[in-house]
């Protein structure tokens, strides 16, 4: 089962902490994936591991926050180690509870290509998603393997794409998509619709649920920066393809971390300060 809302009906894992627990939660992380926890280029998390196996002997939550379907999200959850914690998937439409390992229903997915179909097609031929192409072409955009192509086209809430217009048209395409409730999110490469539904709405219902202690963010696109601000600690990780993301409102009062090292490196970095500066090494 694959719930948008309702964090109620979450049930734990074998070690996962719920609602009536009698142990309180020292903290909870919050991370995005691409760019952030995983190396844009090598799709790996090894420069990651001494700071992961840090927050594992606090312990802490680690809740990862991707623009990846419930699909791609099972595998990277199960080889994280972190099955027993809810991951929040294709940009904060959906959420996967702890434990479950299969995908969800495909009718928000379908609905949201029947919009895209209303589009005028000066303007539709400018956006890419990932069903208007081959698992092929998947591939070769995202720079995936052919079979975890194959798991990121098995959508349920959103369309990830490459948008090729000018910002006019983008302005255009997206106030179009307004007016029949679909919203986009700029990642960190590609242009996501949905129905609704980010990462800090997502973050908003899972700290509800579990009540830590403290919170911590990290994410490196535009479509983090909410769930950034709603964190007691942000990481703004390096991102050397897109420029730095704008000052956050959080930032003045010292709750910010820019990191000078992209992707898994300045994530441990940043991960293994902050854990000091909680006090929780």
């Amino acid at each position: 089962m694959l719930l948008r809302s309702n964090p109620g009906l979450w049930e734990k894992g074998s070690g996962g902490i719920v609602i009536g627990m009698t142990t309180p939660l020292r903290l909870m992380v919050f991370t995005d994936l691409d760019g952030t926890l995983i190396d844009h280029e090598t799709y790996t998390w090894d420069a990651a591991q001494e700071a992961l196996e840090a927050l594992a002997r606090v312990p802490a939550a680690v809740i990862l926050a991707s623009s990846k379907t419930a699909a791609e999200m099972v595998g990277l959850r199960a080889a994280m180690g972190l099955e027993d914690w809810p991951a929040i998937v294709e940009n904060g439409a959906g959420v996967l509870p702890p434990g479950v390992q299969t995908g969800a229903d495909a009718t928000h997915y379908h609905a949201l290509r029947a919009v895209l179909d209303t589009v005028p097609p000066e303007l539709r031929v400018q956006f890419t998603g990932f069903g208007d192409v081959t698992a092929e072409q998947v591939a070769r955009m995202t720079g995936l393997p052919i079979a975890d192509a194959l798991l990121a086209r098995q959508r349920a809430f959103s369309e990830p794409g490459q948008w090729t217009g000018t910002d006019a048209q983008q302005r255009a395409f997206e106030a179009h998509l307004k007016d029949h409730d679909v919203i986009a999110q700029q990642g960190g490469r590609f242009l996501t619709l949905s129905f609704g539904g980010n990462k800090a709405i997502r973050m908003g219902e899972i700290v509800a649920t579990y009540q830590p202690r403290h919170t911590i963010a990290l994410g490196d696109a535009p479509n983090d920066i909410l769930m950034l601000e709603q964190a007691e600690h942000a990481v703004i990780v390096a991102n050397p393809h897109r420029d730095p993301l704008p000052p956050l409102t959080t930032e003045e009062e010292g709750r910010v971390i820019r990191t000078t090292v992209a992707g898994p490196a300045g994530w441990n970095a940043a991960i293994l300060e902050l854990l000091q500066r909680l006090d929780l090494t």
